[in-house]
Parts: structure tokens; C-alpha cells; sequence
């Protein structure tokens, strides 16, 4: 497994979960000097980052993108996979293509949080998992034609009402049949929804594509309360060799937050 550290570009966000902020650049040469292994970007569109620049700054750090967000989406375009108009849904699905092509040639997969949207009056839950389930499905096809991967990331009750538990987005994949998207396990939202973190892991099996290294308080993990040590003993156990990426709260700074985070990483490594 390898370590990654969150990067957000998206003035809509902060205050979110991000360790760096804003500069790019700088937070290459300080994941670089910490020792993580790849940054996971999280951009405001898919063309505000020219892709050559991010190439040379990936190189002459020696890291991977780990991922590519797709949440400036919503918090920035109001775009929703599973909005009530049709319109809508058709700018949301365009726009998560548009990023798949932009991390495609960096083998970096793209993630579905906040945009997967929610059920409400006017869009009642067995319809928006439909519209979740076609535009899925659709981003997988196009995913292949880029090499790519999607990540489709269960959230906890407060911020959508549509997939909670790993075990039920292994169900909704499974049952959409798609090759190409896998789950991304928050185990912060993890923390919330499930009984145990190991045994949804587990449960999850092969799903599996991507987690989210964050500790039961959204800080750095060794900052709240979790045990990593069963956690990444389940990882071993499925054969995960992904990422554990910290999409976690600066705090107290974000340096601070990413030393932590790659201390703990080292530590669970050792342990599990």
C-alpha cells in the first residue's frame, strides 16, 4: 500500500477536509520532502490545470496522482448526477468525463462524492439511484476508453441518503454489472455508518479501490480514536494495493496534519 495526501485547488471548499490548499507547487515539495508517495487533486474544473505543468511538478517530486475530486462539481457548479432536471444531469455526467479524461493519461481514477446528490421530494430515492446507476454505468464505458478507473464513494447519513455502508455499494455495483468503478472507503464515514471497519473492508472484498485515511474526527489518522491496525490487516487480507490517502483537516497546519498522517501510515504499516 501506498501513501497519498489530499491538494484542493477549489476556493468553494475551504474549510473542507483538504490538507493542502491553493499552491500546487508547494504542496509537491512538501509531500515530496515528508515522503508520500502521490497527492490527490482535487481541482475546480477539469481544464484548471494544465496538464503538462502537473506532469512536470509530479516528476521532479517523484510522485503519482493518486486520484482526481470531482466535488468542485457541486460545490462550485451545482451539478448533480441525480438532479431532478434532465438538463442538469447531462452537465454533471459531461463534466465528470471531462476530468476522466484529465486524469486518464496519469492513470489516476476519479472520484464520485458529493456529486452523486440525494433523494428528496422531488427526486424520490429509487429514482436517484437509477439516474446514479446509469451514470455510472456510462462513466464506466468511457473510464475504458481512457484506461482509467471511477470511484464511487459511499457517504455518511448526514451528507447523502442514497449509499451509507460499503456492503450496500458493493450490492449497487454488483448489480450494475460495471468493470471499471470500484468503492472509495472513507473511513471517516466508515466511522459513522459501520460496526466494525475491518469486517466492511472484508465484506467489500475485490470492490475495494481506493480509501480514504482519516481518523474518526476527520483529522490526521492518530488524531481521534480509530485503530488502524485491523484496518489495514483487512486491507492485506482482500490484497488491496492501493492508496491510504489523508483527506483530513488541516489541523493545526497543514504540514502539521500531512507529518501526522505519513508517521501513522509508516506506524500501520509496521503493525498490520
Amino acid at each position: 500500500m501506498k501513501s497519498a495526501v489530499t491538494v484542493s485547488l477549489v476556493p468553494e471548499a475551504r474549510g473542507g477536509p483538504f490538507v493542502f490548499w491553493d499552491d500546487l507547487a508547494a504542496a509537491c515539495r512538501t509531500a515530496k520532502a515528508l515522503g508520500f508517495d502521490a497527492i490527490e487533486l482535487f481541482p475546480p474544473g477539469p481544464d484548471a490545470v494544465d496538464p503538462r505543468d502537473l506532469r512536470e511538478l509530479l516528476d521532479d517530486n517523484g510522485l503519482s496522482l493518486a486520484a482526481v475530486g470531482t466535488g468542485a462539481g457541486w460545490v462550485k457548479h451545482k451539478l448533480s448526477l441525480t438532479a431532478a432536471d434532465g438538463a442538469t444531469r447531462d452537465k454533471a455526467l459531461d463534466f465528470v468525463k471531462k476530468v476522466i479524461e484529465f486524469a486518464g493519461p496519469f492513470g489516476a481514477p476519479v472520484i464520485i462524492g458529493s456529486m452523486q446528490g440525494r433523494a428528496d421530494d422531488a427526486v424520490p430515492k429509487p429514482v436517484a439511484l437509477r439516474y446514479l446507476g446509469n451514470a455510472l454505468f456510462k462513466l464506466d464505458e468511457h473510464a475504458g476508453d481512457y484506461d482509467t478507473r471511477v470511484l464511487y464513494e459511499p457517504l455518511n447519513r448526514y451528507e447523502t441518503n442514497l449509499v451509507n455502508t460499503q456492503s450496500d455499494g458493493a450490492a449497487f455495483l454488483a448489480g450494475l454489472g460495471v468493470q471499471r468503478v470500484a468503492l472509495l472507503c472513507d473511513l471517516y464515514h466508515m466511522n459513522i455508518e459501520e460496526v466494525n471497519l475491518a469486517d466492511a473492508l472484508r465484506a467489500a472484498g475485490k470492490y475495494v479501490g481506493h480509501v480514504h485515511f482519516a481518523d474518526s474526527n476527520r483529522r490526521a489518522a492518530g488524531m481521534g480514536h480509530t485503530d488502524f491496525t485491523p484496518v489495514v490487516k483487512a486491507l492485506r487480507e482482500i490484497g488491496y494495493a492501493g492508496y491510504l490517502s489523508a483527506e483530513v483537516l488541516p489541523l493545526p497546519d497543514p504540514e502539521a496534519a500531512a507529518r501526522q498522517t505519513i508517521e501513522a501510515f509508516k506506524e500501520a504499516m509496521a503493525r498490520g
